[in-house]
């Protein structure tokens, strides 16, 4: 290679140097043997925790601590066969903790990878999508406005290119960059405008780089150690959580204090008294419910990826539950993104395009259905070469390759005999400025024999705007206001059938002219370039269908179910707009209240305390700008909305950012709005918001159900060695037998209830309060009754058998045996706070069954198994036992389950009496214990 710098070469000696190909790229099994050489292109990072330190630090926590001091002084003491036991429990603990954080890391890695950025390169010759990690020297990147510069480039093509690289040169204004060599001795990062750096982003334009370096060899590697990746984000409801927890601590502990201090003053051993405190704090304290609150967000961020929507933050699977806006794009969101030209408008007269899809066989006919010749009609072959050269897409087998509007030009002009490559050879492109959501249209220049053509297409009204002249059909005339008029009505008709409609124009500069020289030599800036964009000559109009979605119709009468709001914004006509959200009954058919339909224009001319107030009615935004996006958020919120917002291009991210769940395009949003937003649909599809919005709140179900689960046995737990503390018996539960009924019970029924499935009617329900406690809708209370229930159950199983003569070690058996089968049979209570599990569905949670199985095979196995009633204390029971056992621990459930039956049959009866007639909605059926 050369010892030249690369930004002081031409862009051909670079690629000789790297050893590639500035047409065809690398190879890709060059690049291979270059990616094992040179390692991946990604900066350090800290270590990831190994899966031996997540084991160890299961026996940090302090009570874990003083349990396995207590069994050190057991052990001197001469009871071995406790502390032998007491530590195989604390270890299979241990076990089971590190499963659950083990697993909630991998799931955490697996997030990470779901959203690690790619980059667009040319290998073999064909443009490929990789992973930017995947990277090596020598590839040729192509890049354009919203993109993230993945590595160190060497600039060989730009057209309007300009980065913002803020991060590395902290100028905060956009660097133009062009493929000339810098010759300046030593320039600064900011003067070397032929080099994109890994980081900056892509503001304007587009263009190639060839990889000059990668990974920790970029420039940003070598201050990496300014640059630190952020850590995992807490949810808000897992900072309340922790914050609970601290809570639950000081209550566990400040009762087993009173139980050991009760239990010491009516004779008990002290040491045992210790024991059993510790045990049951140990038993008592939650503390798997970070690790598989993690675990349930974790894994339904993984199920979420698989319906195409990828959460690149967990707060965001939290809010999609209370999500009561969603403002969606239309083209490609709503719509198919399928574009075909159905009419055009030449010379002033309208001309038919028949044919299907992006299929290039197609007829052209006048409007008296006449077929019309295009190789004759100058005027009409004007505008589809027009329409084909100026954009980038391609023709591909089996379809078009780039943006689907351009493609439709492009089929509408093959269909004419019109082949862009023969357009290319006649009118070869020498600049460009790209589309942009703020000027509505898109540029390009030409070489000619005569000098300079200039071709523009973009929004009707703004190419018309633009235009001092009109082809008619004796060629170019004057453009007279009643052409613009005529032209306007032209527009909003076809508007008016839901079709998307371009304007078409162009301009010729002679050879003679200094600023066409300027522009042939490549020395315009974007500044010059734009100057030419008046006095331009009209070509006509062409109008495009984009059918909707199929699936669209049905997830927008979800979102009413679910009491969300779909609101549709677009730069289209208001007349396509309003077309087609009746047509998607995002407005009904008769159902058009004032205020519905809003353009830029009635936003510019709102403050923004009145476009809040016209926020709460407005089901469309047409013609509206990225900064309007960002209106519209603000003025939803501002009323208490949560708000879910699309945006793709790079002026979007603002709004993304702003909004409440922020969302990103997969396939056509810019790498800046991905980063900005909190979940990407792979799919660009509305349907998929709306998967993700019953995900999320299944999710948030599911946590509720484990919390009322864990903290109800909890509390049964406590409440059975506090009363029998305060009523003078003797310790219902040993220390051992507490450990293991922990061991039992909190591990894998609570994971089981976190991957329960959806509920039926999860997209029914109208949204949750953002600021609603995780304890709301009596949570709390079932939680203390059931606990009570347990508890009290338990304590009255030990205290009948004690009354009828039962040894202390067959009563202790009881109530373990009771504690554990009533957590069991109330684990099944809580994968519904709405339904019984008869109308779920036994079956339907199979890992549940499992889990439970496993449970009860390890109780029994702690009373039948030989030598293990040594270890636990316990005494074989007989079927007698267990009949009691078993009605303590699932009488309540059948009381409960018979007054909900007949609660939900004398709602339905007086329903059927009062509610039909009264348009009322049927009753729900209610889990409630009480």
């Amino acid at each position: 290679m050369h010892d030249e710098a690369p930004y002081a070469l031409e862009a051909v000696e670079v690629a000789a140097s790297l050893g590639t190909d500035l047409r065809r790229g690398l190879s890709t099994r060059e690049a291979e043997r270059r990616l094992a050489e040179v390692g991946p292109n990604a900066l350090e990072e800290a270590d990831h925790i190994s899966p031996w330190t997540i084991f160890l630090g299961q026996f940090k926590d302090f009570m874990v601590l003083v349990l396995l001091g207590a069994t050190v002084v057991s052990f001197l003491l001469g009871e071995t066969g406790d502390a032998i036991a007491i530590v195989a429990i604390v270890i299979m603990n241990a076990i089971l903790g590190f499963v659950q954080e083990y697993r909630a890391e991998r799931s955490m890695a697996a997030l990470r990878e779901l959203t690690a950025p790619a980059a667009r390169v040319v290998r073999d010759g064909e443009e490929k999508e990789v992973n930017a990690v995947d990277l090596v020297p020598g590839d040729l990147v192509m890049v354009e406005a919203g993109d993230r510069v993945p590595a160190d480039l060497r600039v060989v093509e730009s057209s309007s290119l300009a980065a913002e690289e803020a991060a590395l040169t902290g100028e905060s204004h956009p660097v133009r960059k062009n493929p000339r060599p810098v010759l300046a001795h030593q320039p600064s990062l900011a003067e070397r405008r032929c080099m994109l750096f890994m980081g900056s982003i892509i503001t304007r334009g587009r263009g190639r780089g060839v990889v000059t370096k990668t990974g920790m060899g970029t420039e940003m590697g070598m201050i990496a150690g300014m640059i630190q990746e952020a850590g995992e984000e807490e949810t808000p409801l897992q900072r309340r959580l922790e914050q609970l927890g601290k809570y639950i601590v000081a209550a566990c502990l400040l009762i087993c204090g009173v139980v050991v201090a009760v239990g010491i003053l009516h004779g008990e051993s002290a040491y045992q008294m210790f024991l059993a405190g510790v045990s049951l704090a140990v038993a008592a304290i939650p503390e798997g419910l970070p690790a598989i609150v993690t675990i349930s967000l974790a894994l339904g961020v993984q199920r979420m990826s698989r319906r195409r929507a990828i959460v690149r933050k967990l707060p965001a699977v939290e809010t999609l539950g209370c999500a009561t806006v969603i403002c969606s794009d239309k083209t490609g969101t709503l719509t198919e993104n399928q574009m075909t030209v159905r009419r055009l408008t030449v010379g002033g007269r309208s001309v038919y395009v028949s044919g299907n899809g992006y299929a290039t066989k197609g007829q052209f006919a006048d409007g008296e259905r006449r077929r019309l010749d295009p190789r004759r009609d100058g005027a009409l072959r004007l505008a589809l070469s027009i329409a084909a050269a100026c954009g980038d897409a391609r023709l591909v087998p089996g379809g078009i390759k780039g943006d689907p509007t351009e493609g439709a030009l492009l089929v509408a002009a093959a269909k004419a005999g019109i082949r862009v490559e023969d357009l290319e050879a006649e009118w070869p492109r020498v600049a460009e400025v790209p589309f942009e959501s703020e000027r509505r249209r898109m540029t390009t220049f030409h070489k000619t024999d005569d000098g300079l053509l200039v071709l523009c297409k973009g929004a009707a009204d703004t190419v018309i705007d633009l235009c001092a002249r009109v082809v008619g059909d004796a060629g170019e005339r004057p453009l007279f206001a009643a052409d613009r008029l005529e032209a306007m009505r032209t527009n909003e008709e076809l508007a008016g059938d839901a079709l998307r409609v371009l304007g078409l124009a162009y301009r010729r500069i002679p050879v003679g002219d200094p600023r066409a020289a300027a522009v042939l030599e490549g020395r315009a800036e974007f500044e010059d370039l734009v100057t030419f964009e008046r006095e331009m000559v009209f070509a006509g109009l062409a109008g495009m269908i984009d059918p909707p979605r199929k699936e669209v119709y049905r997830a927008i009468q979800t979102c009413r179910r679910a009491g969300i709001r779909t609101v549709m914004i677009t730069g289209d006509h208001p007349a396509t707009a309003r077309a087609i959200a009746q047509e998607i009954k995002i407005i009904e058919d008769g159902e058009v209240p004032r205020g519905a339909v809003l353009t830029g224009r009635d936003l510019d001319r709102l403050s923004d305390r009145e476009l809040a107030r016209a926020a709460q009615t407005a089901r469309v935004y047409a013609r509206v700008s990225p900064h309007h996006k960002l209106r519209i958020v603000r003025a939803l919120k501002q009323k208490g909305q949560v708000v879910a917002m699309t945006g793709d291009g790079v002026n979007d991210a603002p709004a993304v950012k702003e909004a409440d769940i922020g969302v990103a395009m997969g396939q056509t949003g810019t790498d800046v709005t991905k980063e900005a937003s909190a979940m990407v649909l792979a799919d660009d599809n509305f349907a998929t918001i709306v998967a993700a919005v019953e995900e999320g709140r299944a999710i948030y179900d599911n946590i509720r159900k484990f919390i009322r689960y864990l903290l109800s046995c909890n509390v049964g737990e406590i409440l059975t060695m506090f009363l029998a503390a305060v009523a003078g018996l003797p310790l219902p539960l040993l220390p051992i037998q507490i450990l293991m009924v922990n061991l039992v019970t909190d591990g894998l029924p609570a994971m089981a209830l976190g991957v329960e499935p959806a509920e039926p009617d999860v997209a029914d329900r109208p949204p949750r309060p953002p600021q609603e406690s995780v304890f709301a809708r009596r949570l709390a209370i079932k939680i203390t009754l059931r606990g009570a229930i347990i508890g009290l159950a338990t304590l009255g199983v030990f205290w009948l058998a004690m009354k009828a003569g039962a040894s202390v070690e067959h009563a202790r058996t009881l109530a373990f045996a009771t504690l554990v089968s009533s957590q069991l049979i109330h684990v099944f209570d809580c994968r519904s706070e709405r339904r019984s599990v008869l109308k779920l569905g036994l079956f339907s949670n199979g890992f549940l069954l499992f889990a439970v199985a496993v449970s009860t095979a390890m109780m029994l196995g702690a009373i039948y198994l030989p030598g293990m009633e040594h270890v636990f204390k316990t005494v074989a029971l007989g079927p007698g036992d267990w009949f009691w056992v078993l009605l303590a621990a699932a009488g309540p459930n059948i009381f409960v389950s018979l007054r909900r039956v007949l609660i939900y049959h004398g709602k339905e009866r007086l329903w059927l009496q009062v509610g039909r007639s009264e348009s009322l909605a049927p009753p729900e059926e209610d889990n409630g214990e009480t």
